[in-house]
């Protein structure tokens, strides 16, 4: 499984790559097992929910955060012309805090309903 990093370059704007997340095997207290990624500690969650045609122009993210993408398309723009599509299921990690920022728009004819994880 992979993720969407947004990060601040040394040249001031916001780039986009794509990581594998890490996983590992895991055995929980209770008897729960497999493979998964390590914890990561988070501040809170928070569900919203943005209409189809919603565009937000340059912006930086306003802390560091996780956007899990549960139903709806977005398409997210960073300085240098690349665009990424994220549909549901899709997991974006934003660390732009500073910079020319990116773009979101919502391009699909439902709303976007995602999950905003706070880190």
């Amino acid at each position: 499984m992979s993720f969407y990093r947004i990060y601040t370059g040394d040249d001031g704007q916001s780039h986009l790559e794509e990581l594998d997340m890490k996983f590992a095997p895991f055995t929980d207290v209770e008897g729960a097992f497999g493979v998964g990624t390590e914890l990561f500690p988070s501040k809170g969650i928070t569900f919203r929910v943005a209409e189809a045609g919603y565009e937000l122009q340059w912006h930086c993210a306003p802390r560091k955060q996780f956007t899990i993408s549960l139903s709806g398309t977005a398409e997210i723009e960073v300085g240098d012309g690349t665009k990424q599509i994220v549909n549901a299921g899709d997991v974006l990690l934003a660390e732009d805090l500073t910079g020319q920022g990116h773009i979101t728009r919502v391009i699909s004819k439902e709303p976007r309903v995602h999950a905003v994880v706070h880190l």
